[in-house]
């Protein structure tokens, strides 16, 4: 458990840390690629401008100019070829008149003097032939309303890819390092974190191993001595006002002390299932058989209330029934508590010639009855035991169903301060029987719910797989 719970929390240290990586990452990569592009950006427009500056622009009439291009560009070509910079020259017709790529890039022509990025395959032919990406600033160049032509200024993209891959690179190795250290460092300091709580855990679980002696010796003498004194008095000659008053007051504390124990041995199994200290202890276990016994083991309470207790195994006459049909892995001893526990309940809260009908079979994983129609080869196989309990009782409210399992929950005076008899003696009224039974379904990876109607019966229904999964 413990292991578990430090996995758990190493886990999650290194999911949060590699989100936080991820995002300071995912940030500082962006940030660095877009000042890469700004930068790109502001060396073409800078070109731009001094190239405009440059050109020989010669008066042909007063109202016309013209651009001389080999003036114009002769001074130019080295210099931006040393830059890594292109530059092409248009005419107003958009026709290429000058440029320094050894081949023109046969796209359109596009002013834009914020920059884009263009993709120019450089051999159409050749599919293999990598594509070349460039980062453009297209500038039209005029005098007053006249429109000289257009100047475009290209730079390499690499400039920005292989910054940004290098980084990215960078970032990924640096991420990696980082959370493998976090995931060591997370492992660490939860076990250092759980040490505490492992520490408080074994001292609840020798507290309960202490508690579970210490409070049943005390309960247990009171037992014996409260009953070797009703021998001695049933055993005695005289039977005095005094004996009788005597007598009486003896079995209400042999009561009690019998209800104290019960609470004791539904506390402490609580505690055991909570901290975990006792494990079920899973086998081959015939439901049929076990939901037999416990009927048998009530019949004395049900036939003193008048009340018809059955079982039922629901089958299907054309289904062949193997000997395990209702065998499932389980822990004998909780299976016998829990149907105890419903069944008691059951006959405590009906009234006298009611009755209570125990029924067992054989339901698919989608919870559709393994009855009629007869199911095809298509159906789902049955994988898991239902056991429902049905009563005649008082019922329950609606309002009290959903906290039904809830500890030392009771549902009213009416049903918890019944008259007392010798078939309610079964029951507890502690209010733990319920939450007992659920613990024991939950062990078993099972399933419990009740329905109920006032005045008319509960219906409790188990759910049990036939295979637990671990």
């Amino acid at each position: 458990m413990f292991q578990t719970t430090r996995r758990r929390l190493a886990l999650w240290y290194t999911i949060v840390t590699a989100i936080l990586l991820l995002l300071f990452a995912s940030g500082m990569y962006w940030y660095v690629r877009n000042t890469l592009i700004e930068r790109i950006d502001d060396t073409l427009n800078h070109v731009v401008e001094v190239v405009g500056r440059s050109l020989a622009i010669e008066p042909i009439s007063p109202d016309s100019r013209r651009l001389n291009i080999e003036a114009s560009f002769r001074d130019n070509a080295d210099t931006v070829d040393d830059d890594r910079i292109d530059l092409e020259w248009f005419s107003p017709t958009g026709e290429l008149l000058w440029s320094t790529f050894t081949e023109p890039l046969d796209i359109p022509l596009h002013p834009n003097r914020t920059g884009e990025t263009v993709q120019i395959n450089r051999d159409r032919d050749v599919e293999t032939t990598p594509s070349l990406l460039l980062r453009q600033v297209t500038e039209r160049i005029q005098v007053g309303r006249q429109v000289l032509g257009y100047l475009r200024v290209s730079h390499p993209w690499f400039e920005v890819t292989k910054p940004s891959q290098q980084l990215a690179f960078d970032l990924s190795m640096g991420i990696g390092l980082m959370l493998i250290s976090v995931a060591f460092c997370g492992w660490f300091l939860s076990g250092k974190a759980m040490e505490p709580v492992k520490d408080s855990y074994q001292r609840l679980k020798q507290f309960t191993a202490d508690a579970s002696h210490e409070l049943r010796s005390p309960i247990t003498l009171i037992q014996t001595n409260v009953q070797v004194a009703l021998t001695e008095l049933d055993l005695a000659e005289g039977q005095g006002a005094a004996s009788l008053k005597y007598g009486q007051q003896l079995k209400v504390v042999e009561r009690l002390t019998k209800r104290l124990g019960r609470l004791v041995e539904d506390l402490l199994f609580l505690a055991r299932q909570d901290s975990g200290i006792v494990q079920p202890q899973f086998s081959d276990c015939p439901l049929d058989a076990l939901l037999m016994e416990v009927v048998e083991e009530q019949q004395f309470a049900a036939v003193e209330k008048k009340i018809k207790l059955s079982l039922d195994l629901i089958t299907h006459s054309e289904v062949e029934i193997k000997d395990d049909w209702f065998t499932l892995q389980g822990d004998w001893n909780q299976l016998a508590r829990l149907f105890t526990n419903l069944i008691s309940n059951a006959i405590h809260y009906t009234p006298e010639n009611g009755e209570v009908n125990v029924e067992l079979q054989r339901i698919s994983s989608n919870k559709e009855l393994f009855s009629s129609p007869l199911p095809t080869l298509h159906s789902p196989l049955p994988t898991k035991l239902q056991v429902k309990v049905k009563d005649t009782g008082i019922g329950i409210p609606e309002t009290a169903l959903p906290h039904l399992f809830d500890r030392f929950y009771r549902v009213d005076p009416a049903r918890t301060h019944t008259k007392a008899s010798k078939a309610t003696e079964t029951s507890t009224g502690s209010g733990l029987g319920l939450a007992i039974a659920s613990a024991i379904v939950t062990n078993h990876q099972g399933q419990i719910s009740a329905e109920s109607t006032v005045g008319q019966g509960t219906i409790f229904t188990v759910i049990l797989p036939l295979d637990v999964e671990f």
